[in-house]
């Protein structure tokens, strides 16, 4: 199977945006194990911007909730672009890695129900659910051709597939209070956006500037800022044409390295500084750990492998092109990567509950990891030849 011109960019850009996270998290751990802990921290609760129209936030909810939305915006372009005109686009290539994608979001939260139901830790279910996109494809990428392309590829379409259960998610069960005149407001907006995408207005200006209205309705309305990028994404013009450049792939373009290289490390820098006070390790033996270790190593490896199978028995599938059963494992496992999205979604589950974010970080911290060198032997072993490069 060959590689498009866009899946080389795609995995070129997360191999080194993978490699500058891991650096941002070393050094957000170090920061918040030494003396100028308290200092960073004061840093990220400075407050920016302007009480006149409520829109002033410490610099850490300008991270989450405002750099945060253009990442999501990156998130629905790829979606939305993958549903027209690539790996989703039709039922054969997209049945896979739908099929996987739900396995890996509906057991990892089985497992995680079953250690916390009724415990003070039962609505962070949907943690174990995400799989982080940059990571899991960064460590892809370090196997070179020891992994057929078919590979990469599917792990690509599971982890969009994943991103868009994720966000559903977040939009329909991590919301506490709806303020309906906002909401309405931001009803509005998205269709205004959708009645310029029915008359082929191309300019992406005039996308941007409702779009930064609709962020602004939605952040007041209760439910998550962050759906405003998704719902902008999915009105940006495309086409099925590979002639000529879409507005939407204009716009993935130019977001995909400040994305990579500026918004992922600032939101791991913020997020990730963890101090590994006496009962941090308590954290990994309590059922919240538990259950999201469990969640992210185990249930991704048997949810996607396990609904994989089902779809390829009942031939509604197949397997990738040159891969295996032992290439399958490698990559339920890789999916275990969830940091990110991970990191965000503990983040919606337990507001203003910092010890039990810190825990819920560190079990997020160690599960990724786990799953990476699990997923990262489990593919070099499985590939007995290397791979010739396929253009």
């Amino acid at each position: 199977m060959n590689l498009s011109l866009y899946f080389k960019k795609f995995f070129k850009s997360n191999q080194s945006s993978g490699i500058i996270l891991i650096f941002c998290v070393l050094t957000s751990l170090i920061i918040a194990n030494s003396s100028a802990a308290n200092s960073f921290q004061q840093f990220l609760d400075r407050e920016l911007g302007f009480d006149l129209i409520h829109l002033k936030y410490p610099i850490s909810i300008w991270i989450n909730d405002g750099l945060m939305t253009v990442f999501f915006l990156l998130v629905g372009l790829e979606i939305k672009r993958e549903l027209i005109e690539g790996e989703l686009s039709s039922f054969k290539n997209a049945s896979l890695p739908i099929f996987a994608a739900i396995g890996g979001m509906l057991v990892p939260a089985l497992i995680y129900t079953l250690f916390n139901y009724g415990t003070e830790y039962s609505n962070g279910w949907g943690i174990p659910m995400a799989t982080d996109i940059a990571f899991s494809l960064a460590i892809v990428s370090m196997l070179g051709n020891r992994v057929p392309n078919s590979i990469k590829i599917f792990l690509a379409a599971l982890a969009i597939v994943d991103d868009l259960g994720a966000i559903l998610v977040i939009a329909i069960f991590y919301t506490e209070q709806i303020h309906w005149f906002y909401l309405l407001l931001s009803v509005g907006i998205s269709i205004l956006l959708f009645i310029l995408n029915f008359f082929k207005v191309t300019k992406i200006l005039f996308y941007i500037i409702p779009g930064i209205f609709l962020w602004y309705f939605l952040h007041h309305s209760g439910i998550h800022a962050t759906i405003a990028g998704v719902i902008l994404a999915f009105s940006i013009p495309t086409n099925e044409s590979n002639v000529k450049i879409s507005p939407l792939e204009k716009l993935e373009n130019t977001l995909h390295f400040p994305v990579s290289f500026l918004i992922m490390p600032l939101f791991a820098l913020t997020n990730t500084n963890i101090s590994f006070g006496n009962d941090i390790m308590k954290g990994l033996t309590s059922t919240l750990g538990m259950g999201i270790i469990a969640g992210l190593v185990l249930g991704k490896l048997i949810g996607i492998n396990l609904f994989s199978y089902i779809a390829i028995r009942s031939k509604l599938s197949s397997l990738p092109q040159n891969s295996s059963w032992s290439h399958m494992l490698g990559v339920g496992l890789l999916a275990g990567i969830g940091f990110t999205m991970s990191i965000f979604i503990a983040l919606l589950s337990f507001k203003e509950k910092i010890d039990i974010q810190d825990e819920a970080k560190f079990a997020i911290l160690i599960a990724s990891i786990s799953a990476s060198l699990i997923g990262y032997i489990v593919l070099y072993i499985s590939s007995k030849k290397e791979y010739e490069p396929e253009d």
